[in-house]
């Protein structure tokens, strides 16, 4: 086992990498930008080091800044969290070739899963089903992507093979805006990612977003830690989640989990990491792989008792999954509220000072915030500032805990998104389970302020 990480992160994610440390005796270096100098994992660190202004290009995405960091605190190994370098492959090659354990994929199956048509060629060679596309990056010749289009059938999607987070993505529904579709979308995808790639899919109409968690270890071990239902998204950014996915029969869940853990074995994946699907009509359809931990990681936590940071710096020091398949049993149902510095409808960000900061508590209630009262919550990041998860035996009663839990919340001084989850918790079609992923911002259009 390591005898020290640095943690290359912040908010919650970076206290809670802290926490894991700490029960496994492992000491934590934390870093932190000039705006996060008050941070709570900052003030309860053992060592602690200002890697740069507030600017995130100054700070979290400094690699010579993190690895130095790592150089003067003798640390071995850097967990990057999620977001910011945890998917930057260039980055996990740094780490290790400056003599640290990156605490995630090689990378070279960070490249591999990163870019969208390799990934998806990978899972076709493994058995995992995709969305019906082109078989990779599209063609300049247009009567050959009229072609194409016209096979798969109308509409389809253009997707940008280095995006990610909803970016890069164009909708279209006739052959006469298909060329000029994919040319904005290439000129977009060089601009924002560096590459011009696209591909095409079939546009499924009303899916639902269901994601597999997976792990694996260095000794070929692989296994799947059940689902959940990411579906209540509003510009493709998850705001509620909850496993298991409600209404999908078990026998489907553990056939595709099956093939993703195979398919971890066959590209030799190591660490944590999620193969995130679209579900209609009773099918499956891969759409992309993160290669990290994922915000929404407690709701598997609470429903299978494993601690996903804690594997993941287990594996991470070469020790074997601690855990087999057949030891991995579901238990209830959990929920996950993001809480956002945010305007509840209109979504702006509300940055500022927290002058009260009153958590919920009780039975089968985890809160995991980097927040408190008199905090100042900066400009400069996301504004996620913490997530409300509950665990119950039924999804029912862990819906009547989170309405509980909500109503328990108080946040004065700046705005949050926690009355519009209080809303969320007592609409009938969420309450019945199994929302597709345009229902958020249906409903907002429905409900507007």
């Amino acid at each position: 086992m390591f005898k020290k990480i640095l943690v290359a992160n912040r908010g919650e994610i970076a206290l809670r990498i802290q926490r894991a440390c700490r029960e496994l005796g492992v000491k934590a270096v934390m870093v932190y930008s000039e705006a996060d100098r008050e941070a709570k994992y900052v003030k309860l660190a053992e060592e602690a080091v200002c890697i740069g202004p507030a600017p995130s290009n100054l700070s979290y995405l400094n690699m010579p800044a993190i690895i130095s960091a790592a150089e003067v605190t003798d640390a071995e190994a850097i967990h990057p969290g999620y977001g910011f370098l945890s998917e930057n492959a260039d980055f996990a090659e740094r780490v290790e070739k400056s003599g640290f354990q990156f605490i995630g994929p090689t990378p070279e199956s960070i490249r591999l899963m990163g870019d969208k048509v390799s990934a998806k060629q990978a899972m076709i060679k493994a058995g995992v089903p995709c969305v019906p596309g082109s078989e990779g990056e599209l063609p300049d010749n247009p009567a050959e992507v009229r072609r194409m289009a016209k096979t798969i059938g109308y509409p389809v999607i253009i997707k940008a093979a280095g995006g990610g987070g909803g970016r890069g993505m164009r909708v279209v529904h006739t052959e006469a805006a298909l060329v000029n579709a994919v040319q904005m979308t290439k000129a977009e995808a060089l601009a924002a990612f560096g590459n011009g790639a696209v591909y095409m899919e079939k546009y499924l109409q009303n899916p639902r977003h269901v994601e597999i968690q997976v792990m694996a270890d260095k000794h070929k071990n692989a296994v799947y830690l059940g689902e959940r239902d990411c579906s209540m998204q509003r510009r493709h950014q998850k705001v509620l989640e909850e496993a298991p996915a409600p209404g999908i029969p078990r026998k489907l869940i553990e056939k595709i989990g099956e093939r993703c853990a195979a398919a971890c074995k066959k590209i030799g994946y190591r660490g944590a990491g999620t193969f995130e699907f679209l579900y209609e009509d009773g099918e499956f359809y891969f759409i992309e792989m993160n290669t990290r931990v994922q915000v929404e990681h407690p709701v598997t936590e609470l429903i299978t008792g494993i601690d996903i940071v804690k594997t993941q710096i287990l594996v991470a020091a070469g020790e074997k999954l601690p855990f087999k398949q057949g030891d991995i049993v579901l238990r209830g149902h959990a929920i996950e509220c993001r809480v956002n510095a945010e305007d509840p409808y209109n979504f702006m960000p509300s940055p500022g000072r927290i002058t009260l900061w009153h958590p919920p508590g009780g039975p089968g209630v985890r809160v995991d915030s980097h927040v408190y009262n008199n905090y100042f919550v900066p400009s400069n990041y996301d504004s996620m500032i913490g997530k409300i998860i509950v665990h119950a035996d039924t999804r029912e009663m862990a819906l009547a805990r989170m309405r509980s839990a909500l109503g328990e919340m108080v946040v004065e001084g700046i705005k949050t998104n926690v009355p519009l989850h209080r809303e969320l918790l007592v609409d009938a079609k969420f309450m019945a389970g199994g929302t597709n992923i345009h229902y958020l911002e249906e409903w907002l259009s429905q409900h507007k302020r």
